[in-house]
C-alpha cells in the first residue's frame, strides 16, 4: 500500500453507527506530529472518519469538497488556549480580530470564515448543531449585527480534532452553513488522561507609542508633555489549568471528562490622555492636579476574564446493533471590559462621587450549558441515529465603577443592567443504507432524515436605576424637578434594558432531507442532496447541492460543487430591542434599536425579516504523491441575496412625523438590505521529511485569497422616501464597506514541526494581508499594511508521561501600524486608542509562556 503523507484518523463511527448528513469527505491534513504520521503510515491506516457523509469506507482520496482537519496535537503546540485564537493561527480562511471597548463583544468576540459574517458558519459538536450565544454584536466590531457560536466556551483540551468544511452545506445541515461548517469532535478515551498547566504574560514594547515621562506647564499656560522611548509593558498574565480523564462504563462503554480553568489579567495598549481633566481655576490657570493625575485612564486591550468549562463525552454499546451516546457541557465566564473615561469636568460625572472622573466598566456573567442524548445503530439493513440536543446561553450585563448622573450624589455605583438568554432544542432522526445498483460502479448510498428545532430568546430588564431618569441635572446638580435640564439617565457606559425592551419570543421549524451518493464509474463520484425547511416565523425554503470528484490519475483528481443555501434571521436580529428614554423639551421619547416587527420599525416601513439566500460554487483539484507531498487548490464563489443589515439611527422632523403616536422620535432596525459576492482561492499543501539521523519534519502551507463585494443595496421603504430619506441616510457607507475590506484580502499560514527523539519544535508564521478600518471621513480611514506574526513552541519529553514546553506567540513583538500614522486627521481618540480594533492579529504584542503536561 502506498505510504500516505496526510494525517489519518480511525473512524469513531462504526459501520452500524455512522450518523450525520453532509455529502462531503475529508481533504488533506493539518499540522500533525511527524512521528505520528510515520507510525500511521506504517500501520497503513488509510480510512478516514468522514464527518457528515453516510458512505462507508470513504478515504481522503474520495473527497469532492475541501475540509481541513486540525489534530489535538496541533492545538497543544501553541501558547494559545482559546479555541478561536487557535483556529486563526492554523486556518488561512479563518479571521479572529480582538476588538476592545465594544461592550459585550469584548467578552464574546466574533470570528469569521471566508470573510463572511460569523453567523454564516454552522458549528457542530460531535456532528450535532451547537447553540449560539445570546449576544448580538452591535458596537463597531467585525461581524456587527450578528450572533455566533462561542467557540471559546469549548476548551481545547476537550477536543480530539476539529474538522472544517470549506463549502456551502445548507442542503445537508440547514441554516447558517453558507461559509462552511466547523465540527468539534470530542475526546472519547475510556482510560488514562492528562493534566496540564500553562502560564504566560505579554512582555512587549508598544511599537510607535512613546512612554509618558512627565507633565508640566508651557509658556502659554497649557499642558506640556515629555515623552521617552516606546512604552514597555508586562501584563496579561494568564494561568490556564486543564484536565482530562477517561473511564470505562461497564464492559461496553466509555466516559471522557475534560475541564479547563483560565484566569486572565487585562492588557492595556492605550496612550496617555492629553486632555485637561479638571476645570480651570477661577483665574484661568491649570488645576495642580493635572500634573499628578494618571493619564493612562483607558483600558484598551484584553479585559479581565475568569473562565471555567466542563465537558463530557460518553457512549455505551447496548448490544451488537445499538449504541447509546451522550455529551454535554457547562461553562461560566466572568469578565470586565472598560468603556470611555468620564473626565472630572464631564457633565456625565458627579464630582462628589468621583472627584477625578471615572472609567466605567462593563461586567459579563455568562452561563452556558448543553446536553445531548441519542441512540444509533443498525436495524433491517438501515443505519439509524435518533438524538435530542438542548443548549442555553445566558449573558448577564453588569456595570461597575459607574453612576446614574440623573440620580445625583446619592447614585449607586454598580448596576444590574439585564440579561439576554438564548436556548435551542434540536431533535434529529436519520436513516441511511446502501442500495445495490448494477448499472453503476458502486451501490447508491441513500440517506433520509428529519429535524425539529425550537429556539427561544429572552431579554430581561435591568434594575430600575440602570435605565431610569432621576431628578438631578448635568453633573448631578440640583435642577428643576419638572422642566430640568436633567442629567444623563441610566448607568454610564451601558444603560440597562428597560421594561419596554424586555420580551420572551420563540419559533420552531421542521426540516426533511434526502442525500444520494454513488460512483458512476470507478473514477467518477457524485453526491446529491436536497433539504426542505419550514419556519414558523418567515416561511419555508428548499435547497439543493451537487458535488462531484473525478480521478484523472492515481495522484491527481478534479472536484467541484454547486449548492444553494440560506440563513434564517436569528431571533436576536428578529427581537433584540434596546430602548433609551430621553427628554426633549421636557417630554419623554424613546430611541434605540427596535425589533423589525415593532410599531416603531413598521411605521418606518419595515417589512419584517426574511431569510438570506445563497448560491455556492466551488471547483478545485487535489494532488497526492508517493514522496510524502500533497496539495489541494480550490476556487470558490458565494453569492448572498437579502443579507441582513442594521440601519442607521434614523432621525429628523420627517422621521418624527412618521413615528407620531409610537412614543419614539428616532430609531434603527434590521432589514434585508444588501446582496454580496465573495470570491476566493484556498491552497493547502503538506510535505513530510523523514530522516534516519536528524528526526522528522512536517511542513504545512495554507493560503487564502478572498474578496468581498456589495453588489446591490435596496432603496429605502416608501414611507422613508416620502420624508426625504435616501439610501445613504438609511445605511452607513462605513458599515457597508466593512463587509468588503475589514478582513485580510489574503493570508498565509506556514508551519514546520521538527521531531527529534524527546524534542519537538513547532515554528509557525502567519502573514496577514491588507485590512482596512474604514471611516465615513476619508481622512480617518485606516489601511493596515500586511504583517508577519511568528510563533515558536519547544517541547521536551522528560519521560513517556511528562512534557515541558516553552514558547512565545508573536515572538518578534509585531504590532499593527499605530493609528496616528495611518490617518491624516488625528483626533483625541485616534491617539488614545493606539491601534485599530480591526487588526486581524490583535494588538497585544509578544506573549511568552511555559507549559507542563502530565499523561497517565
Amino acid at each position: 500500500m502506498r505510504e500516505i503523507s496526510h494525517a489519518t484518523y480511525t473512524t469513531i463511527y462504526s459501520k452500524k453507527t455512522i450518523s450525520l448528513t453532509i455529502a462531503a469527505a475529508l481533504v488533506g491534513s493539518w499540522t500533525v506530529n511527524a512521528a505520528e504520521q510515520e507510525t500511521q503510515a506504517q500501520e497503513n491506516i488509510e480510512q478516514i472518519s468522514v464527518i457528515g457523509s453516510r458512505r462507508l469506507g470513504r478515504t481522503v482520496e474520495d473527497s469532492p469538497v475541501p475540509i481541513d482537519i486540525i489534530s489535538g496535537d496541533a492545538l497543544k503546540s501553541s501558547g494559545q488556549t482559546e479555541t478561536n485564537a487557535l483556529l486563526s493561527t492554523l486556518l488561512p480562511s479563518f479571521n479572529f480580530p480582538q476588538p476592545s471597548i465594544t461592550d459585550g463583544s469584548d467578552h464574546v468576540r466574533p470570528a469569521q470564515l471566508r470573510g463572511l459574517a460569523p453567523d454564516h458558519t454552522l458549528v457542530l459538536v460531535n456532528g450535532k448543531r451547537r447553540h449560539s450565544n445570546a449576544l448580538l454584536n452591535l458596537n463597531g466590531s467585525t461581524g456587527r449585527g450578528s450572533s455566533s457560536v462561542d467557540l471559546n466556551a469549548i476548551p481545547a483540551n476537550a477536543i480530539e480534532r476539529i474538522e472544517v468544511l470549506r463549502d456551502g452545506a445548507a442542503a445537508q445541515y440547514g441554516s447558517d452553513a453558507i461559509a462552511g461548517v466547523i465540527n468539534i469532535v470530542l475526546k472519547s478515551n475510556s482510560s488514562g488522561g492528562s493534566l496540564g498547566a500553562v502560564y504566560g504574560a505579554n512582555i512587549t514594547d508598544m511599537d510607535g507609542v512613546a512612554q509618558l515621562q512627565s507633565v508640566s506647564e508651557d509658556a502659554n499656560g497649557d499642558l506640556a508633555f515629555t515623552e521617552g522611548g516606546d512604552r514597555s509593558l508586562t501584563d496579561g498574565q494568564t494561568l490556564t489549568l486543564q484536565g482530562n480523564m477517561g473511564f470505562e462504563l461497564g464492559d461496553n462503554g466509555f466516559l471522557s471528562i475534560s475541564s479547563e480553568y483560565r484566569d486572565r489579567s487585562s492588557t492595556n495598549r492605550s496612550d496617555y490622555d492629553q486632555r485637561e481633566n479638571y476645570p480651570r481655576l477661577p483665574d484661568g490657570s491649570l488645576d495642580p492636579r493635572e500634573f499628578t493625575w494618571d493619564r493612562y485612564n483607558h483600558n484598551f486591550g484584553n479585559g479581565t476574564v475568569e473562565d471555567f468549562a466542563l465537558f463530557y463525552n460518553a457512549g455505551y454499546q447496548l448490544n451488537n446493533d445499538a449504541e447509546l451516546y451522550s455529551f454535554g457541557s457547562y461553562s461560566k465566564r466572568e469578565g470586565e471590559g472598560g468603556g470611555f473615561y468620564r473626565r472630572a469636568q464631564d457633565s456625565r460625572n458627579v464630582t462628589q462621587i468621583y472627584p477625578d472622573g471615572f472609567l466605567p466598566v462593563i461586567t459579563s456573567d455568562i452561563d452556558d450549558f448543553s446536553l445531548a442524548l441519542g441512540v444509533k445503530g443498525f436495524a433491517n439493513e438501515w443505519n439509524y441515529d435518533a438524538s435530542a440536543v438542548y443548549g442555553q446561553d445566558a449573558f448577564n450585563f453588569g456595570v461597575i465603577n459607574s453612576l446614574n448622573t440623573s440620580y445625583g450624589p446619592s447614585s449607586q455605583t454598580s448596576f444590574d443592567a439585564g440579561t439576554l438568554t438564548y436556548d435551542q432544542l434540536t431533535i434529529n432522526l436519520d436513516f441511511s443504507r446502501e442500495i445495490d445498483a448494477d448499472f453503476l460502479a458502486s451501490g447508491i448510498n441513500v440517506a433520509v432524515g428529519a429535524e425539529y428545532r425550537r429556539e427561544g430568546y429572552e431579554i430581561q430588564a435591568g434594575e430600575e436605576a440602570s435605565y431610569a431618569r432621576g431628578n438631578f441635572g448635568p453633573g448631578g446638580a440640583v435642577t428643576d424637578p419638572v422642566n430640568g435640564p436633567f442629567g444623563s439617565a441610566g448607568s454610564q457606559v451601558f444603560p440597562g434594558f428597560t421594561p419596554e425592551s424586555a420580551g420572551d419570543n420563540s419559533r420552531h421549524n421542521v426540516s426533511l432531507y434526502v442525500d444520494l451518493e454513488a460512483f458512476i464509474t470507478d473514477n467518477w463520484n457524485v453526491a446529491i442532496a436536497a433539504r426542505y425547511e419550514d419556519y414558523s416565523d418567515f416561511g419555508d425554503t428548499l435547497n439543493g447541492k451537487i458535488a462531484t470528484r473525478y480521478t484523472l490519475t492515481e495522484d491527481l483528481a478534479l472536484r467541484g460543487s454547486v449548492s444553494t443555501g440560506f440563513r434564517a434571521p436569528s431571533l436576536q436580529q428578529q427581537y433584540f430591542t434596546s430602548v433609551a428614554t430621553v427628554f426633549v423639551d421636557g417630554e419623554p421619547t424613546q430611541t434605540g434599536t427596535f425589533a423589525p416587527s415593532s410599531d416603531v420599525a413598521v411605521a418606518l416601513g419595515s417589512p419584517g425579516l426574511d431569510a438570506e439566500e445563497a448560491t455556492n460554487y466551488g471547483v478545485g483539484f487535489t494532488w497526492s504523491t508517493d514522496f510524502n507531498f500533497s496539495l489541494s487548490v480550490d476556487y470558490y464563489q458565494i453569492l448572498i441575496d437579502d443579507r441582513i443589515v442594521l440601519s442607521n439611527n434614523l432621525s429628523g422632523a420627517g422621521v418624527a412625523s412618521l413615528l407620531e403616536g409610537t412614543g419614539a422620535n428616532q430609531g434603527r432596525f434590521f432589514l434585508n438590505a444588501i446582496d454580496s459576492k465573495t470570491r476566493g482561492v484556498d491552497v493547502v499543501a503538506s510535505y513530510n521529511l523523514i530522516t534516519d539521523n536528524f528526526g522528522d519534519v512536517a511542513f504545512n502551507l495554507g493560503y487564502n485569497y478572498g474578496k468581498n463585494q456589495v453588489t446591490d443595496i435596496i432603496d429605502p421603504p416608501a414611507q422613508l422616501q416620502s420624508v426625504g430619506v435616501e439610501q445613504d441616510n438609511l445605511f452607513s457607507g462605513n458599515e457597508l464597506r466593512r463587509f468588503e475590506v475589514s478582513t485580510p484580502r489574503n493570508k498565509y499560514n506556514l508551519s514546520a514541526t521538527w521531531t527529534l527523539n524527546e524534542w519537538r519544535t513547532t515554528l509557525r508564521s502567519t502573514r496577514y494581508g491588507e485590512t482596512q478600518d474604514p471611516s465615513e471621513n476619508p481622512e480617518r480611514n485606516e489601511v493596515l499594511e500586511p504583517k508577519w506574526i511568528t510563533d515558536l513552541d519547544v517541547a521536551y519529553a522528560l519521560n513517556n508521561n511528562l512534557t515541558l514546553s516553552l514558547g512565545a506567540n508573536n515572538v518578534f513583538d509585531v504590532y499593527p501600524d499605530p493609528t496616528r500614522e495611518l490617518v491624516s486627521d488625528v483626533t483625541t481618540f485616534s491617539r488614545l486608542f493606539s491601534y485599530s480594533g480591526f487588526s486581524p492579529f490583535g494588538f497585544n504584542g509578544r506573549y511568552v509562556y511555559g507549559k507542563i503536561e502530565m499523561k497517565f
